[in-house]
């Protein structure tokens, strides 16, 4: 028998063919992933001669969280990709919902990250240098703090505007992949709350007028997600009807604004770790 054909991350927006194998493949567990807060499995996916890495995160791995109903959090990665394709922006690896050897779960295409950049700094600085960011100020030790920056990348900033959409709890440093080129984030289980939990590494741009793209993008969202639209209707059958009108709220409110959402005081604006 010849060896499955390997299928590298994708280069464009709905990759059907890695849909179908992610979907209808059989998995096999090859490791855990030890750092991950839930169980997070590593393992391949073969279906018709074709194979690919993946994680997988069964539901029954979670985690309860005080604020979050329990079970819901690999139905909230899936929407976090369907609101990334709903963008043509791509950001989040193709990631589906279905059965698995430990019963359901979020199985969501590995993506082997190549860094082509440095995407996050800590600087002895009081003001970042051009091509640079601001986040805030970090503890380095010995009472000393540094300047914690994030890339001015245009990746980046796309990747901002659609943790505000989503209402992204949990954006760490270590959930940037940039690979060939492009730029995945992943962990998407904390998010779509109705209520304001945006917590990001990614406040460069806090403030700022939104760039006429994203303009764009959102105009097109708020289209797709009016009742009967085909983002609404992917929603509905992995979060609530009051998540799925809190994401309505949440495109209208950025565009009415026009710039990118400021740390809102009530919650804190950073993860942690960080990274």
């Amino acid at each position: 028998m010849s060896a499955p054909e390997r299928i590298p991350p994708r280069s464009v927006t709905a990759d059907p063919v890695a849909v179908d194998l992610l979907t209808h493949g059989e998995l096999t567990v090859r490791g855990r992933i030890r750092d991950a807060s839930n169980a997070a499995l590593y393992c391949t996916v073969t279906h018709q001669g074709r194979e690919a890495a993946c994680v997988y995160k069964p539901v029954a791995g979670e985690q309860p969280l005080w604020d979050f109903p329990d079970g819901t959090l690999a139905q909230r990665e899936v929407a976090a990709y369907q609101v990334s394709e709903a963008t043509g922006w791509g950001l989040v690896p193709v990631t589906v919902l279905r059965d698995g050897p430990y019963g359901e779960g979020m199985v969501q295409q590995w993506i082997e990250a190549t860094p082509d950049t440095e995407l996050l700094a800590l600087v002895d600085a009081e003001e970042p240098e051009p091509g640079w960011k601001a986040i805030g100020l970090a503890e380095v030790g010995d009472g000393k703090t540094a300047l914690l920056v994030h890339a001015d990348d245009p990746r980046l900033r796309r990747l901002a505007v659609l943790d505000a959409v989503i209402n992204n709890a949990d954006r760490k440093g270590g959930h940037l992949l940039p690979a060939g080129g492009r730029l995945y984030g992943i962990d998407h289980g904390v998010t779509f709350h109705t209520e304001d939990k945006l917590r990001t590494l990614l406040w460069g741009w806090a403030g700022e007028p939104l760039t006429e793209e994203a303009r764009t993008v959102l105009g097109a969202l708020r289209e797709t997600l009016k009742d009967g639209g085909s983002l609404a209707t992917r929603l509905a059958e992995l979060i609530t009807p009051a998540e799925t009108e809190a994401t309505r709220a949440r495109v209208d409110a950025l565009l009415t604004a026009g710039t990118h959402p400021e740390p809102g005081g009530e919650w804190p604006a950073i993860p942690w770790p960080p990274v």
